[in-house]
Formats: C-alpha cells, structure tokens, sequence
C-alpha cells in the first residue's frame, strides 16, 4: 500500500464502520470495528474475486469435495495473503484500536475437526497461491463438531455456535441454490462463498459452502392450532442436515442424518457443476466435453456417493444413457483414502442409502452390475469377484465405488500409500496399478509460520537475505549453513522462549494453570484415538511421578506435558483417555513435592487459533501412533516447520520427516511395521505386564484407587484393553506396552539433550530447514500436475 491507498483504506473502514452502526466511531464496540475491518478487506478482495472467477470461467479447474474445511480464522489470513497485515496494523493503531483484540474476537470457522479439514483448507490457500484454478465444496455446520470443555476431568460438549454473530467473510449466493431430494424430504442447499485469496498474486480462489434450509420455515395453520412445536417441525428437520459436523451415529437415526448430510452437499454440489457447465457451454448437451473442464477430487469416503449423484442428474435430469453418464464419471473422480483402518472406511447398509437416496442405490446396483460383468469376462469367479464388489453383505462400500469408477487412487505418505498396495487395497492394486499413486500431505507455510510465529518468520527472511521462501519453502534449506553459528542458534533459542512466555500466558488464563516457560514443553495435540496412543503418553506420565516420587533428588529436566484434542461424543474409550490425562494434571499439579519438575496440561477446545499458539511453542512434537496406523499426520510438519523435533514411530509422515531432517535431529523409538507383523500372532501383552515393574506400576495405576475416574468405570476399560480384554480376544491391540520401555527411553534421552542449548536449537534449526518438502503448495502442484492435470493441452 503506497500512502494514498494507506489513505484510502482509512476512510473506507471509518465510512463503513458508521455505515453499519449509524453511530459515531467513539460509540462503536469492539464487534462494531471488527465487522467493518471484515466489509473494508472484503472490498479489497472483491475485484481481484470477480476476476479470477471470470478468468477461469472457461477453464479446468479441480472441484475439491471434502466434509470439512477447518479454515480456522480468516481475518489476519487474510491480511497476510493480501500482503498488507503490517499496514493494517499499523492503520488502526493509529485509530486507537488494539488490532491483536479484534483478532481475537474472530471465532474460528467450526467446519470441521482434525487434520482432514486443516488438510483440505491448507490446499485451498495454497492452489490459490499456486495460481491453480480450485474449487471448494463443502457443508456449513451451524454448530460445528462441538466446543470441548472439561467438567471434573471429562469431556463436555456444547454447540459451537460459530456464526451466531455473523460472518463476516461469506457471501449468501441465493440465486445459485438447489434442490436436494431425500426419500422422505426436499431441503433447499443455499450456498455461501468464502474467498479463498492466494499470497499477494491477485488470485482468488472460492470455498463454497451448503447451508440445509427448508422451502417453509412456519406452518401457520399449525401454530394457530395450538401445535406449536409441529410448525416448525420441518424448519427443524431441514437445518439438522447442517447443524452438526459428524452427527453421533451410534443409533440408526444418527447413520441416517449422517448419510444425509454427506448426500446433501454433493448433491448440491453436482447439480451447481452441472448448471453451470450447460450455462458456459450449451453446444454440449450430451456431455462429451466435460471431463476437459472438471475433475472431482473426492476427500475420503464421505463424498463417494457424488459418484451415483453425477450419473443419476446426467441421466435423469438430462437424458443421457446410463452408459454415457458412467463413461463421463470414469474420466472426472479422483479419490483420496486417508485411513488404513477398516472401521473409518465407509460401509453403508442398504436400507440406510435406500432411505436417503433409492435412485441413487439403483444406480450404485447398475454399477455393481458392470463391475461383475468386468471381473467375469478376466475370468474371475463369483467368489473371486466378492473383494470387488461395490455391494456386500448388504453393505454399500464406499471405497470400493471410488476405486472402481474413479480414475486415481492415492495415499497421503509414503508408507501409508504402500500399505493400500499390499494390504489395505492390494487386491484392487492389482487389477488397476495405474490408478495408484502417492500424494504426500503438507502445510501452508502462510498459516502455520508466516502468521502463526511472526518471529521466526523474520528471522528466517534475515538470515536468507529476503522473503523468497513464502513463496518457496525448499528455500529454508539455506540456513544449514548457520548451524554451526552460536549466534544465530542463541537467537532461535530465544524466540522459541518468547513463543513459550506467550503460551504460557495464554494457558494460564483460559486453562488456570502456571506453567514454567522454562521447562520442556512436550506436546501432544491430535484427534483422540486408540492408535494416536495418547495413553502411552500418559502412562509414561505416570511412571515419571511414581520415579520422582520415590527419588525426589532424581537428576530430571523440568517438564511440562500439553495435551489438546477431542473425542468423538459417541467414542467411550478416547473420552476415558480425556479423563485420564486430566485427572493425572489433577494429581500430579497438586503435589507440591514434583510440580516444580512436573506439570501436565490438556488445553480445552484445541481448534486452529490455539494450534497458532502451541506450535510456535513445543520443544517436543509427539507423534506416537501405532506403526502402520496413521496415514500421515499433518500436525508433525506444523511442528517441524516451528522447530521442534518429532518424537515419533516410523509411521505415515514421520518417515519422510525423519529423512528430510535427520534422525540424529529428531527422536525415534518403537516397532515398525515389519516388526509388529512378525510378532502378531505371539504378542502376550500380560507377560509384559508381569515382567517389566516400570509397566505394571503405571498400568496398576489405572485401578488400584491411585487415580479417581468417578465411578464411570473408564479406567477399568482402559486397563482392561491393554491386559485384560473382556471378549477373549489379546488385548493391546494398539501396542501400547509393547512400546512403552523403548518411549521412555527416547524421553529419558530427550531429558538429557535438551540441556545441551547450542546442540538442541541445532537440531530445531535443521529441522527448520528441511521442512520444504512438506509445504502443501509441492502437495497441491503434485495434484494438479499428475492427477488434476489442470494446465494440460490435452484437455
């Protein structure tokens, strides 16, 4: 911004801040400036919007279906992107406005949960900034997945009710909204676009996002009949399809409402493709042309039934065979599998999808027709054939439908997309080698350290001699050479220290609890579940106290453990895991004899704008999962990125992080894949139990009246997993003890390196410097280069 458009920007957000309040600026609240500072900047990214939606208008462009887009705030994003965070700042300063206090009253976008929808939003900023032409379609839950609090140590949920002020950064398109047709219900899918702006490029790309609405809000005949609750009966029906992300489907009503939801937004979002295809192109009404201009990138098995939804309008709704509408579905999806775990790939009974969408379980059926008739004519069996099939046991298999019709099948790391190939999918691999392909995930490096760790973000533009690496990570190779340099390492050192102060100032006041800047911060942030194995973490906290408790002189760092993620409300097991860390806090935080050496933390409501503040912070990233259970992680590079060394298993993303980076700078312990197959069939995790002291004490713990999880009986569960499962079957399933001797180990290890200060900002520095490879803008160009294909002129 030169002075003039400085001058400009002023009167624009003094004029709209009394435009929107009809008072004088001294009488306006704080909510006031913030909603102007949102109409001002929405000014400036309007034009560049309407052009970058005109200049793609005839182009291919990739459509990006996910359940979720955790965008986390856009206001300070925003300004980063546009290149004018600093100015603006400076601008309201000068106003007499505290910028950092209308960030802070921006609530984060309650659109999805863990590292899916961070995925999905970090490769939304960075096709944007790649200048690839991206298009966002997904749900706008009025309530989100649920704000996380803590009530005497166990999980409480609350509606996240994100957009009960406004948003500002959405526009309602009414024009553009569609029909969507249940079996027993008709729901209008109103969009609402979100700019999507890249860094400083004038592109912009767009986030559409359906809202559930009924065709009638009030039955008044109902309500003058004294029915008061019926009136609004169908309103009600119609807004719980976008209410909550991930409705609880223990029972059959929640399956139901969740096949909705997902039905709902790619039947909204096919039907706006598909208008807007015959409104740019009308000579091609028999859709010979439009796999040139469209490919669907599915994100995970949520958004597979657009597949029959494709067909089903293009057959339907505008007269082209079954066989031409499939033809055209074969040459459009793409599918992303995020999970080798059998339970989170979808499987939906039959009556379930017939009750949300007979048509498009008929079309499924066609499908399953010709993928029988495929496998036939290879020479296959009938029982052959059954891996294949789309339908099974009464069962729609999500995943299978997206292999068979869809033209790419990827993983999201290394390791991860060779599981698919041997295990997972090893069947459909091969029959169809050439759908598999590898996508490593990564980050954007806008969000997690250019707005996230201003700080280091300047310190690496001074050391590199300038800002190149914004718009380059591999950039950061260059401060190898300062790894060496106790100046520079000093400096990295002290910056990690400032994150650490504001960190702890944030905890202290939202979470109560003082926690010394000065000790390790080790940090564990995640969705809660089994194979995460935040309960080896914790029975590792267990065995700490119980070793500074009985050796009070005991040579030991001082170090505080952070915990931050939420379980799934239905999820008994990962809420006992909630309860457990928090009632270890309870103990170990009120034992004055170890909190000075020992403090433990599980933040509430861990969401995107906490993640700013914890990532910067960690000294040690926890990445524990299971080997050959998490398909990637996205969180370990936010970590990387910031500085701090993974303390990991060779598992999803970690690998490539340990080969970037070094092992030497970074901690790796437990059984890999190859060693966990081997030990499978012999693994006795009570022989453990029985034989290591260091186990048995920590496990114990969890039912010898140690520890008080209020008669709820989660402890008890938790122990009986781990040696006593109550069904006949091993237990440890996750290897938790199997792994416990070699965790502790590498923390005993990680102990005695820290106090190193030159060798361990070292080993920050030069994992820094090879996090490159791990921005989601080399992910994105890989999408659209080898699958997406979106600058080809062969389309």
């Amino acid at each position: 911004m030169d002075k003039l458009e400085k001058d400009k920007f002023t009167d624009s957000y003094v004029e709209n801040l009394q435009r929107i309040t009809l008072k004088n600026f001294d009488e306006t609240s704080e909510k006031d400036k913030y909603d102007a500072l949102c109409d001002t900047i929405m000014e400036l990214i309007n034009q560049e919007w309407r052009e970058s939606k005109e200049k793609s208008r005839h182009e291919r462009k990739a459509y990006y279906f996910s359940a979720e887009f955790l965008i986390g705030r856009s206001l300070g994003n925003n300004l980063i992107n546009l290149g004018i965070y600093d100015d603006v700042k400076e601008l309201l300063c000068e106003l007499g406005i505290d910028f950092e206090a209308l960030e802070d009253y921006e609530d984060d976008a309650a659109l999805g949960n863990g590292g899916l929808g961070r995925l999905a939003a970090c490769f939304m900023d960075s096709a944007a900034t790649q200048d690839i032409n991206m298009y966002g379609y997904g749900v706008r839950y009025r309530e989100g997945l649920f704000k996380q609090s803590f009530e005497n140590g166990f999980q409480k949920e609350q509606g996240d009710s994100w957009i009960k002020d406004g948003d500002g950064w959405s526009i309602r398109v009414d024009s553009d909204s569609r029909i969507v047709n249940f079996k027993d219900q008709q729901v209008k899918a109103v969009p609402f676009d979100m700019p999507v702006v890249g860094l400083e490029n004038g592109k912009v790309n767009t986030l559409r996002l359906w809202q559930a609405e009924p065709f009638e809000e009030f039955e008044f005949d109902k309500f003058n009949n004294f029915e008061y609750d019926a009136a609004v009966a169908k309103k009600n029906r119609a807004e719980d399809i976008t209410r909550v992300l991930y409705p609880n489907d223990i029972q059959r009503a929640g399956r139901v409402l969740r096949l909705k939801q997902q039905y709902f937004f790619v039947s909204a979002s096919i039907q706006d493709i598909v208008a807007k295809y015959k409104r740019y192109f009308a000579d091609d009404m028999r859709f010979k042309n439009f796999h040139k201009y469209h490919v669907i990138q599915l994100n995970d098995t949520h958004p597979n039934i657009a597949i029959a939804e494709l067909i089903r309008v293009l057959v339907d709704e505008n007269s082209l065979s079954f066989e031409e509408a499939l033809e055209v579905a074969r040459k459009v999806f793409a599918f992303t599998n995020h999970t080798v775990l059998q339970e989170a790939i979808e499987k939906w009974p039959i009556d379930i999808v017939e009750e949300v969408s007979p048509r498009c379980l008929e079309i499924i059926y066609q499908i399953n027709d010709v993928l029988v008739n495929h496998f036939k004519k290879k020479g296959l069996s009938e029982t052959e054939i059954d891996p294949y099939r789309i339908v099974i046991n009464d069962q729609v298999h999500m995943a299978n439908l997206a292999i068979y019709v869809g033209f790419s099948i990827n993983g999201v790391a290394e390791l991860h997309t060779g599981i698919l190939k041997v295990d997972t999918f090893k069947h459909w691999y091969e029959v169809f080698p050439e759908k598999f392909n590898n996508k490593t995930n990564g980050i954007t490096p806008r969000r997690w350290l250019l707005y996230a760790n201003r700080p280091l973000s300047s310190f690496i533009t001074e050391k590199l001699g300038s800002d190149n690496w914004k718009y380059n990570l591999d950039e950061l190779k260059g401060l190898e050479k300062f790894a060496r340099d106790e100046k520079t390492l000093n400096e990295l050192w002290d910056i990690k220290h400032a994150n650490k102060e504001r960190l702890a100032k944030y905890i202290l006041e939202h979470e109560g609890v003082k926690i010394d800047p000065n000790s390790i911060f080790d940090i564990q942030v995640k969705r809660i579940h089994e194979y995460k194995r935040q309960h080896l973490n914790i029975l590792h906290i267990i065995y700490l106290y119980h070793e500074l408790k009985n050796n009070p002189d005991m040579d030991f760092y001082p170090t505080t453990f952070i915990f931050g993620g939420k379980a799934a409300p239905g999820y008994f097991r990962a809420k006992g895991i909630i309860k457990l860390a928090n009632e270890v806090a309870r103990v170990v935080n009120n034992d004055s004899e170890v909190n000075d050496k020992l403090k433990v933390v599980f933040v509430e409501n861990f969401r995107v704008s906490y993640g700013e503040k914890i990532y910067p912070a960690a000294d040690v990233s926890e990445q524990i999962s299971t080997a050959g259970k998490e398909a990637s992680g996205t969180g370990n590079m936010k970590f990387m990125l910031n500085g701090a060394p993974t303390l990991g298993t060779l598992d999803g993303a970690n690998i490539e992080i340990f080969d970037h980076a070094g092992e030497e700078n970074n901690y790796r312990f437990g059984a890999t894949v190859e060693d966990l197959k081997n030990i499978q069939a012999s693994y006795n995790p009570v022989k453990l139990y029985q034989t290591d002291k260091n186990i048995r004490d920590a496990v114990d713990a969890l039912v010898n009246g140690e520890l008080d999880d209020n008669n709820s009986y989660m402890f008890l569960d938790i122990y009986n997993e781990l040696i006593n499962p109550q069904d006949g079957s091993r237990g440890d399933r996750y290897y938790v003890l199997k792994d416990f001797e070699d965790y502790r180990r590498a923390h005993e290890q990680i102990n005695k390196d820290y106090r190193d200060k030159l060798a361990w900002s070292k080993k920050c520095l030069m994992n820094i410097a090879n996090a490159g490879y791990f921005s989601s803008d080399r992910t994105i160009i890989d999408y659209a280069d080898h699958i997406w294909k979106v600058d080809s002129p062969n389309y």
